[in-house]
């Protein structure tokens, strides 16, 4: 197999090890994942925002810092950045510190599949395919399955998506539409996690499951670049942001490192904040005990399935770069998701998944509190569309 050009090496995020990109790679020998490193002093000889402006208007405009696979792409990405002034105005009102001026909704529910998922699906199955696998596996609280699926249907690859049993019914059909094989657990993500694991080399499956494959991440980190563009060279000052498995917190911190590294940015960085649910807050509870890693969260419930994992295997990355960025991790209700949907709704035409809400719910928190200014540029990420959570919704129309 040829080596790619553009990656250069695999490194282990917790103790350095390198591996060869050019075979398959999973995790570390540590248990840690892998990042994929580039030439990024050659990147940015091409990679210039002129060029830029001439490039399809996808995630693989970045191509000189993404796998050089020929991409399995269903037109991700450049998903909309949405000036929201009504919501801004709605969050600011009895706000003692005087509230917002300055917040934006970046809309993924607009991706392929309706979820940001697609951006890792579509990097992850790409390298997959140019390894050689036979058939992709993931477990899924819902929208990576989705997203797996089509991806590996474009590749012409079967999938396995190993899903809770109480998966919101479009997931499921959405799978089953693309021709995967979809497998129902009792249980939660993490007992999904169990099972790929425990089939993955018997059945001959490639594991493309959260951070246990090094690409999905390169993806998820193109948001950070769309937003350095978005903003006109610059990047917002807080980045608010659900997080279940957190590969999309943890690219974006990626992402700008490596602008850095081109000479796009200096050392700043946004203040990046975790969104978890109250029923399902490993993070938030590791970052209020000043702690570097997670406990696995017990008795995990939440109506917003993607923020319901209990055990992330990125929590040593989420609570450094939470640190590096001197951000905070904040839990928010369920009954406070869903009312803050219908207000991202009502006010300003997006139709968000309870994840996205809750970053609604959590910028009001933030700014009644003080830790977002009057003048801070805020992002909210809508990670998905809410047409696929219709038991969610039946009971926000009672909330």
């Amino acid at each position: 197999m040829t080596k790619p050009l553009n990656v250069i090496e695999l490194e282990c995020s917790a103790c350095g090890k390198k591996y060869d990109p050019a075979t398959e790679q999973h995790l570390c020998t540590c248990g840690r994942p892998l990042l994929a490193r580039y030439d990024l002093m050659g990147a940015k000889a091409t990679l210039t925002p002129e060029n830029l402006k001439t490039r399809p208007r996808t995630l693989w405009r970045y191509a000189e810092v993404l796998p050089n696979d020929p991409p399995v792409s269903l037109g991700e990405g450049m998903t909309p950045l949405v000036h929201a002034k009504r919501l801004c105005a709605s969050i600011s009102i009895r706000c003692p510190s005087g509230g917002l001026e300055n917040l934006y909704v970046k809309d993924e529910g607009l991706n392929p599949t309706g979820s940001f998922k697609a951006r890792g699906m579509t990097t992850a199955v790409s390298r997959a395919k140019q390894l050689g696998a036979k058939a992709l596996a993931a477990p899924t609280a819902g929208n990576a399955g989705g997203a797996l699926a089509a991806y590996a249907a474009a590749a012409g690859l079967p999938a396995v998506i190993v899903m809770p049993a109480d998966t919101p019914s479009a997931n499921v059909m959405e799978c089953q539409a693309f021709g995967a094989k979809v497998v129902k657990l009792n249980g939660l993500i993490s007992d999904c996690g169990k099972y790929v694991a425990e089939h993955k080399d018997r059945e001959g499956w490639y594991d493309v499951s959260t951070l246990k494959e090094p690409y999905r991440i390169e993806g998820k980190k193109t948001m950070g670049y769309e937003l350095w563009e978005q903003f006109g060279g610059k990047l917002p000052d807080v980045i608010i942001y659900p997080t279940g498995g957190g590969v999309g917190l943890i690219g974006m911190c990626k992402a700008f490192d490596e602008m850095q590294e081109m000479g796009w940015i200096g050392t700043e960085r946004p203040r990046m904040v975790a969104v978890q649910a109250k029923g399902c807050a490993p993070i938030v509870r590791a970052w209020e005990a000043h702690e570097d890693s997670a406990q696995f969260f017990q008795n995990a419930t939440t109506i917003a399935s993607g923020l319901r994992v209990p055990g992330p295997l990125g929590d040593l990355l989420m609570l450094s770069m939470l640190r590096r960025t001197n951000g905070t991790a904040i839990a928010v209700a369920d009954n406070e998701m869903l009312r803050a949907g219908r207000e991202l709704a009502s006010l300003e035409g997006i139709f968000g998944a309870p994840e996205g809400a809750a970053t609604v719910a959590a910028a009001r928190l933030l700014a009644m509190a003080g830790w977002i200014q009057r003048s801070d540029s805020v992002v909210l990420f809508n990670t998905g569309t809410g047409y696929k959570y219709s038991e969610a919704w039946q009971r926000a129309l009672q909330v």
